[in-house]
């Protein structure tokens, strides 16, 4: 199935849009970006050139995903949230040879006026509370939240929080998925049992 856009979005020549993509009212892609097969981008979107999205991304209304920002599979973006390219911007001093990669790993999701600060990477199934600001790299899933924000747990890939200390060794299995949960020396990861 062709991508869906919507008579009002803004698509520049060159764009590779994947299949099933819908891009709604409003928004612009620009002509280097890369978007990924399945994916949804809410009205107001903005999509730099130098940036990937996979497949089955979802980007809520009004959120600027600028250049140097990669994300893969699977990502919830909220709406309103941020994403930033340059560390310290002066409207005075062009800082463009200057952008910071941020990359948001596979199922990640990014809640609504969440703040990416960039040069971060947000682990795989991680999960940024609403109104959060990452200043730093994120593990695979955990929970953050706060201004800045700061690790109060770890979530599944389903999406619940995981009964799992921060530190030390636990495990556990998701009672929705059956997934095997270990926590080993303060990193969660999922057993392949």
């Amino acid at each position: 199935m062709a991508a869906i856009i919507h008579a009002s979005a803004i698509v520049d020549d060159g764009a590779i849009i994947g299949d099933g993509s819908r891009i709604w009212h409003f928004s612009h892609v620009c002509g280097g970006a890369r978007i990924g097969a399945g994916c949804s981008l809410g009205q107001n979107v903005f999509v730099g050139n130098d940036v990937v999205i996979g497949a089955n991304v979802k980007i809520q209304n009004n959120v600027s995903v600028y250049d140097a920002v990669t994300i893969e599979d699977d990502v919830f973006c909220g709406p309103s949230m941020v994403f930033t390219n340059v560390y310290n911007p002066r409207s005075a001093v062009t800082r463009k040879d200057e952008y910071r990669k941020t990359l948001i790993k596979r199922g990640a999701t990014l809640g609504a006026n969440a703040t990416i600060v960039c040069g971060v990477t947000v682990g795989a199934h991680a999960f940024v509370g609403a109104g959060a600001v990452i200043n730093r790299d994120v593990p695979d899933f955990a929970l953050m939240a706060g201004v800045p924000a700061r690790q109060s747990g770890w979530m599944s890939r389903f999406g619940e929080r995981l009964p799992l200390p921060l530190k030390g060794d636990a495990e556990f299995v998701c009672p929705h998925t059956g997934e095997h949960y270990l926590l080993i020396n303060g990193v969660c990861s999922l057993n392949p049992l």
